[in-house]
């Protein structure tokens, strides 16, 4: 895959070495991270007991000139609005986080790589769903 937008779930599993976030990853030529997931990240982060590593980390990740970061601005609010009535529609409400990242993600014509299935229900957005490998 050429170009990928990052979910939350996707940047930490592949920091934990899990092979099909590692590898999808791995062969990308353009990966998007929108802003929304670094905030969520970095809430995480502050949480744990690793915070300035894993902010050290995140740091040598997003200067990798592969990586952008993706800002939320009025085109993308107008995707957003569109998302959340076209899911209040179909009775399947979702974060709004993820509604966020989608809608920046389909900005860019970029799919969402992604452990979270939730994100199949957004039309206006493609999905690569990863599964988790189960550890020894």
């Amino acid at each position: 895959m050429t170009a990928l937008c990052l979910d939350t779930s996707a940047y930490s599993h592949f920091k934990r070495g899990d092979e099909p976030a590692v590898e999808a990853i791995a062969w990308t030529r353009r990966i998007a991270v929108p802003v929304v997931v670094l905030g969520e990240l970095r809430a995480g982060f502050a949480a744990g007991k690793r915070s300035s590593i894993n902010e050290r980390e995140l740091r040598a990740f997003l200067s990798n000139p592969v990586v952008e970061v993706l800002d939320v601005d009025e085109p993308a609010s107008a995707i957003y609005a569109e998302i959340v009535q076209q899911l209040k529609r179909a009775g399947t409400p979702l974060p709004s986080n993820d509604i966020w990242i989608a809608a920046l993600a389909a900005r860019e014509g970029l799919p969402v790589l992604t452990y979270d299935a939730h994100f199949q229900a957004i039309p206006r957005v493609g999905v690569r769903l990863l599964e988790e490998q189960e550890r020894d």
